[in-house]
């Protein structure tokens, strides 16, 4: 099979299931927008908070990809299984940190200045999500192990079953109705815990009877936490984790600081965020198959063939986020009004949809090269190039313009200055984070005699 089959077909599935999980938030988005303005802006604060959390921890299990894909290339099959179990000590340990600032969200909604009105609603959805979060995090640990055995269906298709579970128990609770109370925007948090600890329960039944598995010997024993190998998950994954808890938060802080102009101003924002983030299932699906790849042949000896890989992904990534782009661009106003029926929302919602039609060009190529440098153990120049660009120049930038000014014009009050900043400063770090991934590839390339590269 061509390597172009291979990934491509890899990608597609992984990305099905991805759009379902992402349609999970879109839903709900849409059933809250629906149901009222108040609801809508109160998950926009909260789903900010909550994926600000989730992502950079479940970043941290993400991270263990190249580890289990090389093992697969050097065909170490048990391992991996070992190596599997022990992610589960480590799973623990993020679990309480994930839990933790859900479940006390108080001091950072007062800090971001969050109005008082939106403040109980979104405590008591964070409240839900805390509980939320153990079952989905295991989820994502069994996710990972099928990504990087090339084989996601499984995965997909637990995930697109639970989207027709998700949809009408969020639209039940939200609305309320058959003797349950509206809940508004705490509904969706409660269907999301019943569809959470749905997919895990699945997914220990599948490890349990499927064959796919039975070379890994999943299933012994638990041994003894292994510190070393659990030093060498920390070290790949937690950079990689504070790497996506940083790209995360410069893009979810915006929700906290747009907050402050009101609720069409921060429901706009949630309609932009929730297209920009449906984006962003395209290449986050490529850079997982392209990494499972790429790991896969650095394991087996052969890093000509991660090249090949590399160079493969970066074309079809990029002129599928060109493509998506162009279709935003012309049709935000279209987009807009499937989330709102408010016409201001929609009219301001659209501007910003041009925004990121721009921001995702930058976003998928840097996520793609972010993934495949994990493949390459380059994490921490990642994380400085995310903190002092995204930060610094995003989301700094972004608040100086909306609300000092900048470079002596006047604040400008307006949700825009956010991404535009933002936009500029993702693009920055494309740039640098490609430039640092044609280094690594040709790095790990063999010498000839002549002491030059081999193609």
């Amino acid at each position: 099979m061509s390597e172009l089959k291979v990934i491509s077909q890899h990608a597609g599935t992984v990305l099905v299931g991805q759009l379902a999980v992402m349609a999970f938030g879109v839903a709900d988005t849409v059933i809250a927008g629906r149901y009222s303005d108040a609801a809508l802006a109160a998950l926009s604060v909260g789903s900010a908070l909550y994926v600000s959390v989730y992502v950079g921890l479940i970043g941290i299990v993400q991270a263990l990809l190249p580890i289990w894909a090389e093992m697969l290339g050097a065909r170490r099959h048990e391992a991996v299984g070992q190596s599997l179990r022990q992610s589960l000590y480590l799973c623990g340990f993020i679990t309480v940190a994930g839990m933790l600032p859900m479940l006390f969200p108080g001091a950072l909604l007062r800090w971001a200045q969050v109005p008082e009105l939106m403040r109980d609603e979104v405590q008591r959805y964070l409240a839900v999500l805390a509980f939320a979060f153990a079952p989905s995090l295991l989820f994502r640990v069994y996710s990972t192990f099928n990504q990087s055995l090339g084989r996601p269906l499984l995965v997909t298709w637990l995930q697109v079953g639970a989207l027709a579970v998700k949809i009408p128990l969020s639209i039940w609770l939200v609305a309320g109705g058959g003797g349950v109370e509206p809940m508004g925007a705490v509904g969706c948090a409660w269907a999301t815990l019943v569809v959470n600890y749905l997919l895990l329960a699945l997914a220990i039944v599948m490890l349990r009877t499927q064959t796919l598995y039975k070379p890994f010997r999943v299933w012994r024993a638990m041994e003894r936490p292994d510190w070393r190998q659990i030093g060498n998950f920390a070290r790949l994954g937690i950079p990689g984790g504070l790497a996506y808890l940083v790209e995360v938060t410069s893009f979810t802080l915006m929700a906290l600081f747009i907050a402050r102009l009101g609720t069409v101003a921060s429901a706009s924002h949630q309609i932009a965020a929730s297209v920009a983030a449906v984006l962003y299932m395209m290449p986050l699906s490529m850079a997982i198959a392209c990494s499972a790849r790429v790991s896969f042949w650095l394991g087996a000896g052969k890093p000509e063939y991660a090249k090949r890989a590399v160079l493969l992904g970066t074309k079809i990534t990029v002129l599928v986020a060109i493509a998506l782009a162009a279709i935003v661009s012309i049709a935000g106003r279209l987009l807009a009004g499937w989330y709102s029926a408010n016409p201001e929302i929609v009219a301001l919602a659209s501007s910003l949809l041009v925004w990121v039609a721009f921001y995702h060009v930058a976003d998928a190529t840097q996520a793609l090269c972010a993934f495949l440098l994990r493949c390459y153990r380059i994490t921490i120049a990642p994380l400085a190039l995310y903190g002092v660009l995204l930060w610094g120049l995003g989301l700094y930038g972004g608040y100086q313009m909306a609300y000092v000014g900048l470079a002596g014009t006047l604040a400008t009050q307006s949700a825009g200055s956010f991404w535009t900043a933002s936009t500029i400063a993702l693009s920055l770090v494309a740039a640098c984070l490609a430039g640092l991934l044609w280094y690594a590839v040709h790095r790990s390339l063999p010498k000839n005699p002549e002491g030059s590269q081999a193609a």
